[in-house]
C-alpha cells in the first residue's frame, strides 16, 4: 500500500490492528523518518488505546494498557547489545498475551519470533509518500 501523509500512515496502522490477536508481533523495518512510529500510533488507536504513542527510543519499551489488547511498543534504535533484551524481559513480552510492535527490528534479527508480521516502510517518490508492505510469516 502507499500512504501519502502521516494521517494515512496512522490509518494504515489502525486498520492493520483489527487482525491482531494476543501474542501478535509486528516487526517494523525502515529508515529514520519512514513512518514506523506513525504506524505504531495507528496500531494503538486500532486497539482502542487513546494514549499519545511516541517512540520509546531511550526506554526501549513503552507499555500501553487499557484497550482491546495491551500494546508493547519497542524501539531498538539505541540498543547497545542484544543482552539488553534479557534485562527488559523481552521474551515475556514477545511470548505474552499482548501485541508487540518492534521498531528497528533489524537490530535484533536473530531474536525475532518466527511467527510475526514483517512491516516494511520505504520512502516514495513524493516527499510524504510511504510504501508499506506487510508480510505474515
Amino acid at each position: 500500500m502507499v500512504t501519502h501523509n502521516e494521517a494515512e500512515t496512522i490509518e494504515a496502522g489502525k486498520v492493520f490492528a483489527q487482525q491482531l490477536i494476543p501474542g501478535s508481533v509486528a516487526a517494523l523495518f525502515g529508515d529514520l523518518g519512514s513512518g514506523k512510529t506513525r504506524f505504531a500510533k495507528g496500531v494503538s488507536r486500532g486497539l482502542g488505546l487513546n494514549e499519545n504513542v511516541t517512540s520509546p527510543t531511550f526506554t526501549i519499551v513503552n507499555e500501553h494498557i487499557g484497550g482491546r489488547l495491551p500494546l508493547y511498543h519497542f524501539d531498538f534504535y539505541r540498543l547497545r547489545s542484544i543482552s539488553e533484551l534479557n534485562e527488559i524481559g523481552y521474551d515475556e513480552y514477545i511470548f505474552g498475551n499482548g501485541v508487540c510492535v518492534l521498531e528497528w527490528a533489524d537490530m535484533i534479527q536473530e531474536r525475532l519470533p518466527l511467527k510475526r508480521f514483517d512491516v516494511r516502510f520505504v520512502l516514495g517518490e513524493n516527499e510524504n509518500d510511504r510504501i508499506i508492505t506487510i508480510t505474515e510469516l
